[in-house]
């Protein structure tokens, strides 16, 4: 870890910089052993039989229709919650960041209470339509909508926050209905936000695994993404679940590529 000796304030003093070194250490060693463990020469056989290919086309397939869903219905929360004052708002803006902090086994139970076959609204559901959610495709859709919402909300608010409501006060000046300013003025200023919240939301819901299998189980070809695939293999392939990991590990460093503008220094 290299370090800048020209700061006015001198060397950092060693009691930082070894904790900080012990702290990279720690996150990077595993990843670096997992890799290193990786059987390189049998990788593609792991990866292409029919469960991988199954589980990885359904992850992408879920994620991708569940960051639709967040995009659609969580960026008029975020502008809500950035652009309107109303009573409460700390409290939705609360209750939407609790899929964040919660385990999610419990995501997965609370989900099941409210759209299983006897849950709240889930039995009407079931008598209204014939349809339910768990143990379908769309089951792991929703479940990855639920805890991948947050990150959507809480970055595109993040971005309206920071775009300046002067802009969108001039277009109103012009004669644009606040509905146009949104389309014109605040969506096109708070697009990078918005960009990087629809990928953390896509990522965070490509990773998801204890709420789908919690409320969906893990059926193959249906309900079974490379999450859960990865659990069940582990317990029998070592190498198979280690190149699966691999492929999941590179779709992570794949999206801080993406976001390196958000967070990757460039200095």
């Amino acid at each position: 870890m290299s370090v800048r000796t020209s700061d006015p304030l001198g060397r950092p003093p060693a009691l930082l910089m070894v904790p900080a070194a012990l702290a990279t250490a720690l996150l990077v060693v595993p990843l670096v052993a997992m890799v290193a463990a990786t059987d390189l020469v049998h990788l593609a056989d792991h990866l292409t039989t029919r469960s991988a290919r199954e589980a990885l086309v359904l992850s992408l397939a879920t994620s991708t229709a569940a960051i639709v869903v967040c995009l659609l219905l969580g960026l008029p929360l975020a502008w809500l919650l950035a652009r309107v004052e109303f009573r409460g708002r700390g409290v939705v803006r609360a209750l939407v960041t609790v899929p964040l902090v919660l385990p999610p086994v419990v995501a997965g139970v609370a989900l099941r209470t409210a759209f299983g076959r006897t849950g709240v609204l889930g039995q009407p559901l079931l008598e209204w339509t014939g349809f339910a959610f768990p143990f379908t495709t769309w089951g792991v859709v929703l479940a990855h909508v639920f805890v991948s919402m947050p990150f959507v909300v809480i970055s595109i608010e993040g971005a309206l926050r920071s775009a300046d409501p002067a802009y969108e006060a001039a277009a109103a000046t012009l004669g644009a209905s606040r509905w146009t300013a949104f389309r014109r003025v605040t969506v096109p200023l708070a697009m990078p936000g918005i960009v990087a919240g629809a990928v953390l939301g896509w990522a965070r819901s490509l990773g998801e695994f204890g709420a789908t299998i919690t409320f969906n189980g893990n059926y193959p070809g249906t309900t079974q993404t490379m999450p859960t695939l990865i659990y069940v293999t582990r317990q029998a392939d070592q190498d198979a679940a280690l190149a699966l990991s691999l492929v999941m590990l590179l779709v992570c460093v794949g999206v801080l590529l993406l976001l390196r503008h958000h967070w990757l220094g460039t200095a």
